[in-house]
């Protein structure tokens, strides 16, 4: 029989909730380009390549890539209605890169010219 989660979490100790609570932030916090898309933007593909000028394939290549141009996930993340921030963390400090901001130049960089989404005149 199914028990209600709440009667599970209220059985739990106060250090485990805290425990759950902070791996549940974590895991917000680690999403893929898909998991953002879906669960923070609730966007389809389609919403999104309409966006960029892209096809819906190019968006599901880009969501699958394990290796892209920062000139993507910019134009991507701000379609979506974030922006990305790029930092570098070291054992005393932590930088924030601001070279790559300028995200008009990046968008113009986005899709090769052959991969543009094509519009009838």
């Amino acid at each position: 029989m199914a028990k209600n989660f709440n009667e599970l979490r209220s059985k739990m100790s106060p250090e485990r909730r805290q425990r759950n609570a902070a791996a549940a932030d974590r895991m917000l916090l680690e999403m893929t380009l898909q998991e953002l898309r879906q669960g923070i933007a609730n966007f389809s593909q389609e919403d999104v390549a309409e966006m960029l000028h892209v096809t819906q394939g190019y968006v599901s290549k880009l969501e699958r890539q394990d290796d892209m141009l920062l000139s993507n996930l910019y134009a991507y993340v701000e379609a979506l209605g974030g922006e990305v921030e790029i930092r570098a963390k070291f054992p005393n400090q932590e930088v924030q890169i601001n070279q790559f901001r300028d995200v008009e130049k990046l968008k113009a960089a986005l899709a090769p010219r052959g991969k543009q989404k094509q519009t009838n005149a």
